[in-house]
């Protein structure tokens, strides 16, 4: 997946092509566009929570368009889904060729969106985040797993968090994750129990990222 902060991801992106590089005022639009909710992405997300709920497909969304959702929002140019394998069959025989296509030859779970050309990065439950090794903390099942934001259906903060401490913890290159942790602890102003709803295995991180955040808050007073 591309971003300008990445999300969180498993799969790899080395057969990916490039994007092509925006101008500074492009940018400047774009992320205008972004936080007033009237840009590309969220049109796209929106599209693709339409389809979906139509066609009878259990999903979330996961990833930075999450965290916009849960009120922390940085800029991001694709939307992230966690899907069951059951739920990734059923996109493949019933929307690709239908408003959507894979993002590049052979791509199984990285489409676009025809209309808008935003790129949609699929997670399927059972795949591990970070490092993709075997761990006590898994992409779920989406069933269950969701709160509503408007038509869309994101994934519960309590999971979402769970997912990037995980990946940050097992794997160097997504840092960004803890740090979207940290962010989402300072704008919501979460409390240290939460970790409590968490798996044990990133209870410890939690509290650290926690401390860490109420630090820099003291520091910016």
């Amino acid at each position: 997946m591309t971003t300008l902060k990445k999300s969180a991801v498993t799969a790899s992106i080395v057969d990916r092509p490039k994007r092509t590089a925006l101008s500074f005022d492009e940018v400047l639009v774009r992320a205008g566009d972004f936080f007033m909710e009237k840009d590309s992405v969220h049109q796209a997300m929106r599209r693709l929570a339409r389809r979906l709920d139509e066609e009878g497909i259990v999903y979330a969304v996961i990833g930075g368009m999450a965290l916009a959702a849960h009120g922390y929002a940085r800029l991001t140019l694709d939307v992230d889904l966690l899907l069951t394998p059951e739920g990734l069959h059923a996109f493949q025989n019933r929307l690709v060729g239908r408003g959507y296509v894979p993002a590049f030859p052979g791509a199984k779970k990285s489409f676009l969106d025809t209309e808008s050309q935003i790129r949609i990065e699929i997670i399927t439950a059972g795949e591990f985040p970070g490092d993709g090794l075997p761990k006590p903390v898994a992409f779920p099942d989406p069933e269950g797993k969701t709160v509503e934001r408007g038509e869309v259906r994101v994934i519960a903060l309590e999971n979402l968090i769970e997912l990037k401490l995980a990946s940050g913890l097992t794997a160097p290159h997504r840092l960004r994750d803890l740090a979207d942790v940290q962010d989402l602890i300072s704008a919501l102003a979460l409390p240290l129990d939460l970790e409590e709803k968490l798996d044990a295995s990133v209870r410890a991180e939690y509290r650290r990222v926690w401390e860490a955040a109420q630090t820099a808050g003291d520091a910016r007073r």
